[in-house]
């Protein structure tokens, strides 16, 4: 049995249909149990982000536009363009209506398990204030619960190792700026190759990631706006010259989301390929982006918790929908043997030939490396809760190999680890947001009284 079939038992028993009901149906849960009214403040928490109401002297270490910054690196990212073309090429056009559902829940779940990063922070062994879902877990519940803190940041490991980022960057730049233009034979082993763009990737991650969250945050805030702009310039251009032909895909989407002879296996199939692949992408429920906002300068839970509601609008809702857009235009998702990233880069080539792959590979480096440095962050959290701060620096190492690793690696083997870790690590996290669910209702309620009397 090779690894590759290892991994994929691995990863389709963690995604059985149990992740359906915790992930979606939980947060339809959340989005019942707060009516519905985070939604209306959507305009609040922008203004939130653009700092019109700061907090002078609240604990923590970055602002709310660093935290949501830090979080999008994390989420848009290479899940925005592999991870979509994946879901395509094994759930087809379906697979999309399904994240987008998995979207709209996930802002509702971001919001309470976000709120909850700031109600139940620790602190490390130094006395700095920390946020994730293992603190919310130690802080606000029970002794008989701890031990799902410490399954958190063990599988949290693995999960936030920069695996599939670090493949499909290298992936792209071996193909169209190395094989393609006739550097190295198409037909020979690439390894050396990988390994040496995996060794430089490498070298680029640890100039950041060993300066911690502070810069992690000041590189993400300049990077993640830019990157994203530059993105989502080109599918509207694309969308723009093939605007008589969106109707239909939208309607394709939709209709092979409810079809039973679907690509992806009837409908159930279908939707757990989208709901895979949005978790994937957004980390709604995941608990990685928890940490991220659980740094956040403020003392008031709601505010980070309506800030982080933003992340799966902009993610799911608008990013993976201009990648679906591009490759269903395209039609390379019809045929070939292409995937993640270089049926992208295929779907480029065709929708705006010449520039449009060059385009993609700039955002490509955009998109991959801020995501690896906010992984770190991350996996540096679950690292010192178990271990301690004082021996981060072992970690940062072991991270930093984990990189030639996924450089060398193949994407399917890459795909099923982190399917894997991300349906473990859901587990603590959304049983948590659960138990936890009316404290953050009463905070909502008092919050949003206090708001409407100020107005």
């Amino acid at each position: 049995m090779t690894l590759v079939d290892i991994t994929q038992q691995l990863a389709d028993m963690a995604w059985g249909p149990h992740m359906l009901v915790l992930l979606v149906g939980g947060g339809l849960f959340f989005l019942i149990y707060c009516r519905f009214i985070p939604f209306r403040y959507i305009g609040h928490a922008i203004d939130i982000v653009r700092g019109k109401h700061p907090d002078d002297g609240a604990q923590g270490h970055i602002s709310h536009a660093g935290a949501l910054s830090s979080a999008m690196a994390g989420t848009v990212g290479m899940g925005n363009i592999g991870s979509v073309a994946v879901a395509i090429m094994v759930g087809g056009p379906g697979a999309i209506f399904w994240m987008w559902i998995s979207a709209i829940v996930g802002m509702a779940t971001k919001f309470f398990t976000c709120t909850l990063a700031i109600m139940y922070r620790g602190k490390d062994e130094n006395g700095d204030v920390q946020g994730g879902p293992m603190y919310i877990i130690t802080q606000g519940l029970s002794k008989k619960w701890h031990f799902l803190a410490v399954f958190f940041c063990v599988v949290g490991l693995v999960g936030n190792f920069p695996l599939f980022n670090a493949n499909q960057l290298v992936q792209i730049i071996r193909e169209w700026l190395i094989i393609k233009p006739g550097y190295y034979p198409a037909n020979e082993s690439t390894f050396w190759i990988d390994l040496s763009l995996g060794i430089v990737v490498m070298l680029l991650v640890a100039s950041v990631i060993l300066g911690g969250i502070k810069r992690i945050a000041s590189v993400a805030s300049k990077v993640v706006p830019l990157m994203i702009m530059i993105y989502m310039g080109c599918a509207f251009y694309v969308i723009a010259t093939h605007v008589t032909e969106i109707p239909y895909y939208f309607s394709l989407i939709i209709t092979e989301a409810f079809s039973l002879n679907s690509v992806g296996g009837g409908i159930l199939g279908t939707m757990l390929i989208g709901i895979r692949r949005a978790a994937f992408s957004n980390e709604a429920g995941i608990g990685t982006e928890v940490m991220a906002h659980g740094s956040a300068k403020t003392n008031e839970p709601v505010k980070e918790g309506l800030v982080a509601m933003l992340g799966p609008a902009i993610d799911t809702l608008i990013v993976c929908t201009a990648t679906a857009m591009i490759i269903l235009i395209s039609g390379v998702w019809q045929g070939g043997e292409a995937q993640g990233v270089n049926l992208s880069a295929q779907a480029f080539e065709i929708t705006m030939p010449g520039v449009g792959p060059y385009l993609l590979i700039l955002c490509v480096v955009f998109f991959s490396i801020s995501t690896i440095f906010t992984q770190a962050f991350y996996g540096g959290q679950c690292f010192a809760f178990l271990f301690g701060r004082k021996k981060l620096r072992f970690y940062q190492y072991f991270f930093l190999c984990a990189i030639l690793f996924a450089a060398t690696a193949s994407l399917q083997e890459i795909v099923n680890i982190i399917d894997a870790a991300y349906a473990l690590m859901a587990i603590p996290t959304m049983v948590s947001a659960i138990l936890l669910a009316p404290k953050v209702r009463l905070a909502s309620k008092l919050y949003f009284a206090k708001l409407a009397n100020n107005h």
